[in-house]
């Protein structure tokens, strides 16, 4: 019996035994398979051990900068710092009083104090204080170091910087802080160029995190964006910015627009538009649309600039031919001129433009052109088609009314068709450039931002020749009596020193339920598109003040004109395009003068100069040495500008009456002062007065007034298109 029980445990042992050193054979085995292969099944144990202590760290590749045409910075890369405070009281440094930390730093982020002392209380290792803590300069990160905070620590990150801030924004556009999304205007068209691409550094580390000494490192280096140069002059951008916060201030308009181009290359050097945002805070942007290119309106009498080239074009325009105004049949609609339909009775053609008389464009469009040969200078003028610029939301064309026989008296002088601001500018430079019409664009350049080479380069395009060269030259003629004759609607928009070519316009907004124009007071957009100088155009300048709000005896050229004077006075001197002499003028000083440095040379020298020159001179204080000068040297002036020379000693106020607004910029800069005007023109009244001692004087306020001018506006009766075809 016990023989058989021991032999039943002996047999069972044997077999657990068996099982055990069968199941140690296959371990081993499988062991000696792992250490061979270095697989389980599909799992790479190298490459397993490789990723669990093997560290990468992304490089990320820095965005491109956007500069404009003399290499000045627009958008770029910045650091920027998040606050991070530190409250884990087993570290060296930590918040240990939360409340006096939070009062400390509430000032320097304009943050509530009972929030930041919530943050600093938490149960954390450390925390971030909310968004008046992230995306901070250098200099609030250096103001709250100054601070010495226990536990207060910073972290690093790039961000998108626009420096000039409300400056060109529509074209411009904007990313998201950290660079993570670009949103609109060039920061998204040409997202593929700026954004740069990640590079990575890879190392080995310990079970701590650490890395391995004498490790080597595998490194990736990024590649960083493209560089972007674009075809603005911040000069000129700034003047424009400037001159539309102070209208917007003014008269509080819906909406304005304004374009600065180059006349013959259709380089774009100034753009922007009201309601404008500031890309560094964009989650304050009320109006995403650039109106110059992203909206269509009715132009008004701007458009008759391309009604009177089509016919001079075809041969059929008699400047000297009369006409009788006031108003015209058109089949069962009446056409009126803008004083009521009373009209100026039998008039020229050519005083009809000066007039910007409705009835004489509805007369060339029906009796002298035809609507036929209209539409086809509303095609080559390129008003059915997108400009082609390269900003992205260009609306695609104009809307061309031609169903009825009215749709061309009325497009003829700019009601009933509707096109965008970009439109007129691009059909202005064939009138600007001899007949050839250049295509508009904002980029030049794309650089390569780690060697400075020209990746890509855009040339002037011509995009067509709707004229001739003599037909250019003789619509600028009479385009610049509009300005120049005492008849003209467009005296207000005269600049000293140029002969100005261009056309106003007045025109109606429908209602928004199409039962008819809104009325009212300046209920109106009022426009001005003009050239300079007239008789060989560098520079295209137009403005648009959309329903100002005007007192009663306040007309809406003035807002227009506010604009369109110094943004064009300001890019001619930007440009170096020397004034004109007067046509009477009778001095032999015809010839350009280059200023040059007269800083330390005496005064009376320098006068003498000047005035050998043909230049009016002023010359403040009492010293005997030129310390300063109103021209830069180098300045191309013409024969009677104005020159202002500064000495040391007492500085009196000089009259300044009759004074252009340019002179008197440049007086107050000069004397490092303010500068307060109102009005267009020539100055008419000063503070302070003539003679006072400017020594604790901080600025100088002016008024200016302008000639008296009749308001213009192109109203019709209701055009109401009727579904039935009229007669022809």
């Amino acid at each position: 019996m016990d023989i058989t029980k021991n032999y039943k445990i002996t047999k069972r042992a044997v077999i657990v035994a068996s099982v055990f050193a069968l199941a140690i054979l296959i371990m081993f085995s499988r062991f000696v398979y792992i250490q061979a292969s270095k697989e389980v099944q599909d799992v790479d144990l190298e490459a397993l051990l490789q990723e669990r202590w093997t560290q990468t760290i992304s490089i990320e590749g820095e965005r491109g900068n956007i500069v404009d045409r003399n290499g000045e910075v627009l958008a770029e890369e910045i650091p920027s710092y998040t606050i991070v405070a530190v409250l884990d009281e087993r570290l060296d440094s930590y918040i240990d009083d939360p409340r006096a930390a939070a009062e400390t730093l509430s000032p320097v982020l304009g943050a509530d104090v009972d929030y930041l002392e919530a943050q600093l209380s938490r149960d954390s290792v450390q925390v971030e204080l909310g968004a008046a803590a992230k995306n901070l300069s250098y200099e609030t990160k250096e103001e709250v170091e100054n601070l010495e905070i226990p536990g207060i620590t910073f972290r690093e990150d790039p961000r998108r910087y626009y420096p000039k801030q409300t400056f060109a924004s529509h074209i411009l556009g904007y990313t998201e802080r950290d660079m993570s999304e670009a949103r609109m205007g060039l920061e998204q068209s040409l997202d593929s160029y700026l954004a740069g691409e990640a590079g990575s550094i890879q190392f080995q580390r310990d079970g701590r995190g650490r890395q391995l000494p004498q490790d080597e490192e595998i490194i990736q280096e990024p590649e960083h964006g493209e560089d972007v140069m674009l075809t603005i002059d911040s000069r000129i951008q700034t003047a424009m910015e400037q001159t539309m916060n102070q209208a917007d201030e003014l008269y509080e308009p819906e909406r304005m627009m304004a374009v600065v181009a180059n006349a013959k290359t259709g380089e774009i050097l100034g753009m922007s538009n009201r309601p404008s945002f500031n890309p560094n805070e964009y989650e304050e942007i009320e109006n995403y649309t650039n109106y110059n290119i992203s909206s269509r309106f009715e132009p008004g009498s701007t458009m008759k600039i391309f009604t009177l080239a089509a016919a001079v074009e075809e041969g059929v325009y008699n400047g000297e031919a009369e006409f009788e105004s006031g108003t015209y049949q058109v089949t069962d609609r009446t056409i009126r001129d803008h004083n009521d339909g009373e009209g100026w009775g039998e008039i020229s053609f050519n005083e009809g433009v000066q007039r910007s008389s409705n009835v004489a464009f509805s007369k060339i469009a029906i009796e002298i052109l035809g609507p036929d040969r209209l539409y086809e200078y509303i095609d080559k003028f390129g008003f059915r088609e997108p400009t082609g610029i390269d900003l992205p939301n260009e609306v695609n064309g104009g809307e061309i009314a031609e169903t009825y026989t009215i749709d061309a008296a009325t497009t003829a002088f700019g009601q009933a068709t509707s096109i965008s601001p970009m439109q007129q500018v691009k059909a202005a430079t064939a009138i600007a450039n001899n007949g050839k019409m250049m295509k508009p664009y904002v980029v030049s350049e794309i650089i390569d931002s780690d060697t400075g080479e020209t990746i890509e380069k855009k040339e002037p395009q011509i995009d067509g020749e709707p004229i001739s060269e003599a037909t250019a030259m003789e619509v600028r003629e009479i385009l610049e009596t509009v300005v120049s004759q005492e008849e003209g609607t467009g005296q207000m928009y005269a600049v000293e020193g140029f002969d100005i070519a261009g056309k106003t316009g007045t025109a109606q907004i429908p209602e928004e339920d199409g039962s008819g124009y809104q009325s009212g007071h300046g209920k109106n957009i009022y426009s001005f598109i003009g050239m300079a100088p007239a008789d060989d155009p560098e520079v295209i300048v137009y403005v648009a003040v959309d329903r100002p709000e005007l007192e009663l005896n306040e007309y809406g050229n003035q807002p227009v004109s506010l604009i369109f004077r110094q943004v064009m006075e300001q890019s001619l001197q930007y440009l170096n395009i020397p004034a004109e002499t007067p046509a009477d003028s009778t001095d032999d000083t015809s010839g350009v003068y280059e200023i040059p440095d007269l800083t330390n040379e005496t005064a009376a020298q320098a006068v003498s100069e000047l005035e050998e020159s043909g230049m009016n001179t002023t010359v403040l204080g009492s010293g005997t040495e030129v310390q300063a000068q109103s021209h830069a040297p180098g300045t191309s002036l013409a024969p009677g500008e104005r020159v202002i020379l500064k000495t040391s000693g007492e500085i009196h106020m000089p009259d300044i009456e009759g004074w252009s607004l340019r002179s008197i910029q440049q007086l107050a800069a000069v004397l490092d002062v303010s500068l307060d005007h109102e009005g267009v023109g020539f100055v008419s009244s000063q503070f302070p007065q003539e003679g006072t001692l400017m020594e604790e004087i901080e600025g100088i306020e002016a008024e200016l007034g302008g000639s008296e001018e009749s308001e213009e506006t192109e109203e019709t009766e209701e055009t109401e298109e009727e579904e039935e075809t009229e007669e022809e």
